[in-house]
């Protein structure tokens, strides 16, 4: 097990000639910082995606903006900071969140079971502008944006989704999130071993012991066969002639799946891989070091398919025309709530050293989550904390913390030696501590408002989610007659289809609260997801309204769907000039 201290050349210039609208993949995967060959780790036997770094570009300074799922997805969907926006707590899903037979992650008392946040009336899930633009979007499956995500983000979303349900003609953006590499599936997992636990280098935040070793051998293995699944969607993108047609984003949504690595602010916790492929295979073999933040994909993957990157988002792009002129210096990272236990510490890092300010020093770092308690190395440490034969290292976790900490990341990559207090990198601490403050004051940081009140905030002092508006529709006689849509919730997005009577038509699916793992039962119990391409008839898809007069004939009935994101949605359907409410959806 290595995290290598990250050398690589200079900054890729940008790739040569490119489609004006090309096709992208992003492969995301769960849990796992650069436990890979390409990154240097001897241990991990991942051919497919060591292949795939050969032939595009490495960024060795990669860093999601939270160190666990649900707030870095938030980050990676709306290219905005968790902590801006209100979607820093881990998670605002179903307190419940059941796995198979293990009730989990439940929330402190007074706090919803469900939420979703409210976002900023401009802030829009991306693809959103990527279908605007003619784009086919499709996600295959979880979400976990930490809101309900509108019917007008994706084409498609659910276990079979896929470029291979696009129309003829269409360029594509195409999510695939592998879930074999989750913590959950060190616990769950019961395929035969392909690392020997005997054989597998134990870090030194752990103690040496078979149930540790058990699980490093257990996540080496999940991770070669993650690998399999890499490799798999290579081979349908090349029998399907679009691999050279197509640029490839793979990365982790946060760090490592192991206790005192999954939600932490440190290197194991929030460094991810990020390899990109182009087409042609321009840059190939290269690795980059400059600083990437999750925030950045989304304004990256806009750039790249030439859809204007809104001003409000608060990543930059990395590549494509809008490339931002000047690279980062910092990334910034954030804790607050995990399930039942509060806590608040913020990260930033440069290239080499790393700043933590912890708002809750009397708190330790380990906090007694029943959801990892799943894993025999987690348990086993616990035994060896109430027998005392913990080793120091390990036992620091269960210790208060320092209002600050300052490490450097290349030459203590476990970051085990605090060096706020050596008068020998004053300088770099109080340069940190600046960028911190910064930050802070550029976007503001909802996780100084109690949950409650950030609720209330959000939900304009009441105790429930405010709805959205019913739209309305217009009979114009521009453009030789229809109809348009209108909704009166600043923000609202707008989604809707037409049904014609005697169509073979199937109705969209709104698959909704894609957190909960039971939607992921599939694979956790060993029986696999469908094949991706493989639903048919595919349903139809909400189009995205934009100002556009909609044509309709007598008898067609037009289906609305409108929401601004964290509001509840509102419905409404329209036929031969009569509209009625069927409910909310």
């Amino acid at each position: 097990m290595l995290l290598p201290a990250a050398h690589a050349g200079t900054l890729p210039a940008q790739p040569g000639p490119q489609p004006a609208r090309p096709n992208i993949v992003w492969i995301t995967v769960e849990d796992i910082t650069t436990f890979l060959g390409a990154y240097g780790d001897r241990e991990a036997m991942t051919p497919n995606i060591d292949r795939l770094a050969r032939e595009g570009v490495l960024y060795t300074h990669a860093y999601q903006a939270a160190g666990v799922c649900a707030p870095a997805r938030a980050a990676l969907i709306t290219g905005m900071y968790p902590t801006s926006v209100g979607a820093q707590h881990m998670r605002t899903g179903p307190g419940e969140i059941q796995i198979p037979g293990r009730a989990m992650a439940p929330k402190p008392d007074g706090i919803p079971a469900t939420y979703s946040v409210v976002l900023p009336e401009q802030v829009k899930a991306f693809p959103e502008y990527l279908r605007k633009a003619g784009y086919y979007t499709s996600n295959n499956q979880k979400q976990d944006y930490q809101f309900e995500a509108p019917v007008t983000v994706w084409d498609e979303n659910g276990p079979a989704a896929s470029f291979r349900n696009r129309p003829a003609g269409k360029p594509f953006f195409s999510v695939f999130n592998f879930f074999l590499t989750h913590e959950s599936m060190v616990a769950l997992r019961k395929d035969p071993l392909r690392v020997d636990p005997a054989q597998v280098a134990v870090p030194p935040i752990f103690p040496d012991s078979p149930a540790v070793r058990g699980d490093i051998a257990r996540m080496y293995t999940n991770i070669r066969m993650m690998d399999d699944q890499v490799g798999e969607l290579i081979r349908m993108l090349k029998e399907d002639g679009l691999y050279d047609n197509t640029i490839i984003f793979f990365f982790s949504d946060n760090g490592g799946n192991l206790p005192w690595m999954k939600r932490e602010n440190l290197e194991r916790g929030t460094h991810v891989p990020l390899i990109v492929r182009f087409p042609g295979g321009a840059h190939a073999g290269t690795r980059a070091r400059e600083l990437v933040s999750g925030v950045d994909l989304a304004p990256t993957v806009l750039s790249l398919a030439g859809v204007p990157v809104p001003a409000y988002m608060q990543g930059q792009a990395f590549l494509g025309a809008q490339r931002a002129k000047v690279a980062r210096r910092y990334v910034f990272a954030a804790r607050d709530r995990m399930d039942t236990e509060y806590d608040r510490v913020r990260m930033v890092r440069d290239g080499r050293y790393r700043y933590l300010y912890n708002y809750m020093p009397e708190r330790p770092y380990y906090q007694d989550l029943k959801f990892r308690l799943m894993l025999p190395m987690m348990r086993d440490i616990l035994q060896r904390k109430a027998d005392g034969t913990l080793p120091a290292a390990t036992a620091a976790w269960f210790g208060p913390k320092p209002v600050e900490e300052l490490y450097d990341a290349e030459r203590d990559p476990w970051e085990l030696h605090n060096l706020a207090d050596d008068p020998r990198y004053r300088a770099k601490l109080e340069e940190l501590r600046q960028a911190f403050h910064d930050w802070t004051a550029r976007y503001g940081d909802m996780g100084g408002i109690p949950e409650r009140d950030m609720l209330k905030q959000m939900w304009l002092g009441g105790d429930k989610p405010p709805a959205t508006a019913l739209p309305e529709v217009r009979e114009v006689a521009e453009a030789g007659g229809g109809v348009r849509i209108a909704c009166a919730t600043p923000g609202a997005s707008i989604g809707y289809w037409i049904e014609r009577p005697g169509a073979a038509q199937v109705p969209p699916r709104h698959v909704v609260q894609s957190w909960d793992y039971e939607r992921l039962a599939g694979e956790m119990l060993g029986k696999g997801f469908a094949k991706v391409g493989d639903m048919r008839p595919v349903p139809q898809a909400w189009t995205v309204y934009d100002n556009e007069v909609i044509a309709l004939k007598p008898g067609e009935i037009l289906h609305v769907n409108a929401m601004r994101i964290g509001y509840a949605p509102a419905r409404i359907d329209y036929v031969d000039g009569k509209t009625s409410a069927p409910g909310q959806d």
